[in-house]
C-alpha cells in the first residue's frame, strides 16, 4: 500500500482439523525465519459435548512513545511490558476495544501518516510475543481512527477503514463496505464488534430538541443498529458482549458514553426489553481507568458495562461526581494500567463469568463474576 512501503500480509489457511494444535514457521526465498509459533483451532462442540470452559483477554489504550512526533514533557506512553504479562495466559483470544495505537499530530491529515502510524506501533518489539500467543481481533477507538474525538466526518475514515482492514484479521468489516462492526463467536459467547466512529455525529450536537432525544444524533448510526438488533436476535449464545469503544451505560460520564446519545441509547434499550434479551454484558474501554457499571432497569435483570484501560496510555483518575459514582460497582475501580480477563466456565444452565483486572506484571487486582440466571429476564 502506497507502494510497497507499507505492505501487510495476511495468509488464510484452511482445510484444519479442529481442537489440533499446529506449528508454523515462516520461509522467504528458502531462508527459514527464526520467528516460529502455534495455535490450536477451534473445538466442534456443539450436539457432542458442554460448552467448554475459557478464557480471553481484553484492553484498550495502547499508547508508545515515539520522541520526534510526542508532546514535549514526560512521555505519554508507559511499560510495555504489560504485554509480555499478556502473552503469558493461557487465553483463547484477545479483544482489542480501540485505540490501539495512537495517531499523533503529524499522522492524521495525511493517508502516509496513518499508514505510518500503524505500522511503526504494530511493530513494536513488546509485541511480538503477544501477536502470537493466541488470536487477535478488535474494533477501535477515536485515536486509532483519527484525530482525538474524531466522528464521522472525518474525511480520511475510508483509508482507516482500509488500514485497520489489512492489520487486523476480524471475520468481516460492516456492512456495503462501510464501517469494521462484526461478530466472533467461542463455546457459548457471542462478541459483537462495534463501530462507534465511522458513522458517529458530533458530540457537540444537541442530545434534545424539544425536550425529546435527538434523532439526528447517531452513535451507531440505523444500519449498524438494526444489524446489532438482528444479530442479538440470532444468537443462541449465553452470554452476548457488546464490545464498544466508548463507554455505554454510565449515566454520569461527561465523556463520550453511548448513554449521552439517547435517541439510539433510549431504542437499543428499549429494544432489549422488548425482545427480552438474555445475556447481555457491555464491553468497552477509552476511559484510561477500569471499573464495572451497573444499570438498573424496572422489571428486568440490571446490565452491567466493564470498562477495560488503559494498557500504556496515561491513567486518567476520576474526578468529580464519578469519585463515588453510586452506578460503580463497588471495588471495582482500577486507576492504574491494566487489562482484563473474561473466565466462562460451569455446567449447562449453571455457566458463570468472571472478570479479573490484572495489573503490568500479570497481577490479580480484582475479581467479579455473574451467572446467567442473574442475566435472564
Amino acid at each position: 500500500m502506497l507502494g510497497n512501503e507499507f505492505n501487510p500480509i495476511q495468509i488464510e489457511i484452511g482445510g484444519l482439523d479442529f481442537n489440533t494444535r499446529y506449528e508454523y514457521q515462516f520461509i522467504l526465498d528458502k531462508l527459514k525465519s527464526a520467528a516460529r509459533g502455534s495455535f490450536i483451532t477451534k473445538d466442534l462442540w456443539q450436539w457432542r459435548k458442554p460448552a467448554p470452559d475459557f478464557s480471553f483477554l481484553t484492553g484498550s489504550c495502547a499508547y508508545f512513545n515515539e520522541v520526534v512526533y510526542d508532546r514535549p514533557g514526560k512521555p505519554y506512553g508507559g511499560d510495555p511490558a504489560i504485554f509480555e504479562s499478556m502473552a503469558r495466559e493461557p487465553a483463547a483470544f484477545m479483544v482489542w476495544l480501540g485505540d490501539n495505537w495512537y495517531t499523533r499530530e503529524a499522522d492524521y491529515g495525511s493517508a502516509w501518516g496513518l499508514w505510518y502510524r500503524a505500522s511503526h506501533d504494530r511493530a513494536q518489539p513488546a509485541l511480538r510475543n503477544f501477536w502470537k500467543s493466541m488470536p487477535q481481533y478488535a474494533i477501535w477507538d477515536d485515536h486509532d481512527y483519527g484525530p482525538d474525538n474524531s466522528d464521522g466526518s472525518y474525511g480520511l475514515k475510508d483509508v482507516s477503514l482500509e488500514i485497520f482492514k489489512r492489520y487486523w484479521s476480524n471475520p468481516s468489516y460492516g456492512q456495503d463496505g462501510k464501517g469494521i462492526y462484526s461478530q466472533i463467536s467461542y463455546g457459548d459467547v457471542d462478541v459483537f464488534l462495534t463501530d462507534d466512529r465511522y458513522f458517529r455525529s458530533s458530540d457537540d450536537l444537541d442530545d434534545s430538541v424539544g425536550g425529546n432525544p435527538n434523532p439526528e444524533k447517531h452513535f451507531f448510526g440505523k444500519k449498524q443498529l438494526d444489524w446489532l438488533e438482528d444479530a442479538l436476535m440470532q444468537s443462541s449464545a449465553t452470554f452476548k458482549i457488546i464490545a464498544v469503544g466508548s463507554q455505554a451505560l454510565n449515566p454520569l460520564s461527561r465523556e463520550e458514553c453511548l448513554h449521552n446519545y439517547s435517541f439510539e441509547f433510549h431504542n437499543l434499550m428499549q429494544f432489549l426489553d422488548r425482545q427480552k434479551v438474555r445475556g447481555v454484558v457491555f464491553l468497552t474501554g477509552d476511559r484510561h481507568h477500569s471499573e464495572i457499571i451497573k444499570f438498573e432497569r424496572p422489571g428486568n435483570y440490571a446490565l452491567y458495562d466493564v470498562t477495560t484501560s488503559p494498557f500504556t496510555s496515561g491513567i486518567a483518575k476520576v474526578e468529580g461526581a464519578e469519585i463515588n459514582n453510586p452506578y460503580r460497582v463497588e471495588g471495582s475501580l482500577v486507576q492504574d494500567r491494566s487489562y482484563a480477563k473474561f473466565i466462562i466456565a460451569g455446567k449447562k444452565n449453571e455457566r458463570v463469568l468472571t472478570v479479573e483486572f490484572h495489573g503490568l506484571d500479570g497481577n490479580k487486582l480484582i475479581s467479579w463474576s455473574i451467572s446467567e440466571k442473574q442475566l435472564t429476564p
